[in-house]
């Protein structure tokens, strides 16, 4: 069993509202050089973390966590279309085994996933397809949130699960860091608003470039004093990055959902796919980490950063 990790943020606006040239091709030469790891460990298998932006789950049914046997991409902000290739026996067994230990996980046997999902498998591998792959969504956008430690424990179950199966395996987390995009909120929201939260599946492509649209002004003005959201947080994502290089795991119980998105964001949240990324790792033993890159990046509304870790 050979088992390493890539956790990153994702953002939406890359290539469609880029910092200098110079941050750009700083990041270009972080991803490639993350992309030749992966190509060089030649995964059997890549278990990704990630979160949904109200493109495959609505408050008409919101599960904390989901996982896939079947999945499509939503193709949104140009990102790959297309299926992604899920072994559906294997991910019935790990649903199973999340199950039986005692953490309650929802089943989808046809799942929309979005940017949060394939932008990083695109990054990683050039291909939605060209490892087999299993999508664990975890919720991290529509409040109310689970407490910090079911996270973890997802994690676990999962990492005991991957310890088993004597295969090279790639795990995954994509998300945050820092960032609050214009994403709307259930609570005192207006009727078109709510209507959209609760059951929004298969936009129109004129609601879908709207949408885009209004994430691409805000990128426009976020960090200014024109813009209203919550600003990054580099001290905080430096802090959360170091305490999973640490392996201080168990800290993450103590996390406070309204602290955390007061200090970084609401939509901070996306971490919850580190914490269980890094959760899974350590349950299939000892993990030596490093910091690979970290920025902010107000274009991209991103606490912008990428940790690799691997079993000892």
């Amino acid at each position: 069993m050979s088992v390493q990790l890539k956790c990153l943020s994702h953002t939406p606006l890359r290539g469609l509202n880029d910092p200098g040239p110079a941050v750009v091709a700083e990041v270009d030469g972080v991803l490639a050089r993350a992309r030749a790891e992966v190509e060089a460990f030649d995964p059997e298998l890549i278990v990704i973390f990630a979160p949904d932006h109200y493109n495959g789950l609505f408050y008409d049914l919101m599960p904390p966590f989901v996982i896939a046997t079947a999945a499509e991409s939503v193709a949104d902000y140009g990102t790959l279309p297309g299926p992604l290739s899920i072994p559906k026996a294997l991910a019935l067994d790990l649903a199973r085994h999340i199950l039986d230990s005692d953490v309650d996980i929802a089943l989808s046997h046809r799942l929309q996933v979005d940017h949060g999902c394939t932008q990083t498998l695109e990054e990683l591998t050039g291909s939605l397809t060209r490892y087999p792959v299993i999508p664990i969504i975890i919720n991290s956008v529509a409040p109310p949130f689970g407490p910090y430690r079911r996270v973890r424990k997802l994690g676990d179950a999962v990492g005991r699960f991957i310890a088993g199966l004597g295969k090279r395996v790639l795990i995954l987390g994509t998300g945050g860091l820092s960032h609050e995009p214009p994403v709307p909120l259930l609570a005192d929201a207006p009727d078109e608003i709510a209507n959209f939260l609760i059951a929004g599946r298969n936009p129109t492509p004129e609601a879908r470039a709207a949408r885009q649209a209004r994430t691409v002004a805000t990128g426009q003005v976020f960090g200014t004093p024109d813009c209203p959201l919550t600003p990054l947080n580099p001290e905080w994502d430096e802090g959360f990055m170091q305490l999973l290089i640490e392996g201080q795991l168990h800290k993450v119980d103590s996390f406070d959902i309204e602290s955390i998105s007061r200090a970084a964001g609401r939509s901070t949240h996306e971490v919850r796919t580190w914490i269980a990324a890094f959760a899974a790792l350590a349950a299939c033993g000892s993990y030596t980490a490093r910091k690979d890159y970290y920025r902010p990046i107000n274009e991209w509304i991103a606490g912008y950063g990428v940790l690799s870790a691997a079993t000892r």
